[in-house]
């Protein structure tokens, strides 16, 4: 007789157009993972009778639920559905901006990128993007390069090379394209989604399915260790289960081959300014759902959304007074940060924007060694941001080159 091996699993989801209804089997995903442990739980009632034999005479079942966790190593696209349903917006592409007129300046590490006319603020570029330039006739040193914005105003932006590689002045280029590359989402004001998935663990060694369905992403974890790769680990709160002896999602789209990210390939800038001193760097985005039985069934009905919160931790070498003194003067900051699958000059990303956030502690270690900060940090919504600003008005924005 077989036994299941955790090779030969596979996770698949799809997206639910009823909250709890196992969608029809034809275009799922394939996940990649390290580790998927959803599973079913029951609520368990004991009797508490009192009994003459001093013994227990009834154990029941009740609510039943999903819970558990998939994790995985950071990596372009993988993860973007369920990080767009944490936010509850889905991703969406930046409108390229055409025909411009670009000229480049600067001997490094930050570049102006000036447009002869029109706004880079009303068409929709953010500090923390990383935009690219391409159609002109650019120097093979400039053209489609992940530049992050640092600055902006209508016609400059100010840029850094993710990659640290040089930029060349020239220009003005006469139609040029400057893209924000990939699609972007983030937490909005309104017109919230929320989706719920049905995802299957298929095992084909033993040739049994569960199809876990009411899935709702629940939390979104995001680890950068300065050794190793990103990881991420995605909290799901769902429904129910379905089991058989055959494979539901018979087809699904192949999973991503995108390159898993490092936190040392990329670019952190916190308060402002890029830091190399960061020895770590994790956050979530706490989605909060919650859901409550009801009489007369065995399942929660739905899982109701709650305030999204978003938390964090840096920990970083103690340089300076100014990431203390940030602390201590309860200072507003920023973190815009991102990172990439390798080092070369236009690499697949994945990066992250909390325009405002607040640090909670500054407290430093004792040692032989170098004494390393340890900064938990909120992030809050940005009030004095959005259409025609420099800024979202969001807690978090995502922007990921291949979603």
């Amino acid at each position: 007789m077989a036994l299941a091996s955790g090779i030969f699993k596979q996770v698949k989801y799809k997206v639910e157009s009823v909250y709890g209804t196992v969608p029809a089997a034809a275009a799922a995903q394939a996940l990649r993972r390290v580790q998927s442990s959803l599973d079913l739980s029951k609520d368990t009632y004991q009797s508490n009778e009192i009994r003459t034999d001093l013994q227990v005479a009834d154990f029941r079942h009740g609510v039943r639920r999903v819970k558990g966790s998939i994790n995985g190593e950071l990596s372009a696209k993988t993860y973007s559905e369920f990080m767009a349903a944490a936010v509850k917006r889905d991703f969406a592409a930046v409108a390229a901006i055409s025909g411009a007129s670009i000229t480049i300046a600067g001997a490094g590490p930050t570049y102006t990128v000036t447009r002869g006319a029109g706004s880079f603020l009303t068409d929709g570029v953010k500090i923390g993007d990383i935009i690219r330039l391409s159609v002109g006739t650019f120097n093979v040193a400039n053209a489609s390069k992940n530049l992050m914005v640092t600055a902006l105003t209508a016609t400059i932006a100010t840029v850094i090379v993710v990659n640290a590689s040089a930029l060349v002045p020239e220009g003005p280029i006469a139609t040029s394209t400057v893209t924000v590359f990939g699609k972007k989402t983030f937490m909005p004001a309104s017109g919230h989604t929320d989706k719920s998935y049905s995802i299957e663990h298929w095992y084909s060694d033993v040739v049994q399915s569960e199809v876990f369905s009411g899935c709702k992403v629940n939390k979104v974890s995001v680890n950068l260790p300065p050794t190793g790769m990103a990881t991420v680990g995605i909290d799901f709160t769902g429904k129910d289960i379905t089991t058989a002896a055959a494979e539901y999602f018979t087809s699904p789209t192949a999973a991503t081959t995108t390159g898993a990210l490092a936190a040392v390939n990329g670019v952190v800038r916190l308060n402002g300014v890029t830091v190399a001193i960061l020895t770590g760097l994790n956050f979530s985005i706490d989605a909060a759902f919650s859901g409550d039985p009801v009489v007369g069934a065995n399942t929660v009905p739905n899982q109701f959304p709650g305030t999204v919160k978003v938390t964090g931790q840096a920990t970083a070498y103690f340089q300076d007074a100014t990431l203390r003194d940030v602390f201590i003067n309860e200072t507003e900051a920023s973190l815009f940060a991102v990172f990439t699958a390798d080092g070369s000059a236009g690499a697949d990303f994945v990066q992250f924007a909390l325009p405002r956030i607040k640090l909670g502690g500054a407290g430093k270690s004792d040692g032989q060694g170098g004494l390393v900060q340890t900064l938990p940090f909120t992030a809050l919504y940005n009030t004095t941001g959005g259409a025609g600003i420099s800024s979202e008005a969001t807690t978090v924005s995502i922007q990921d080159s291949q979603a």
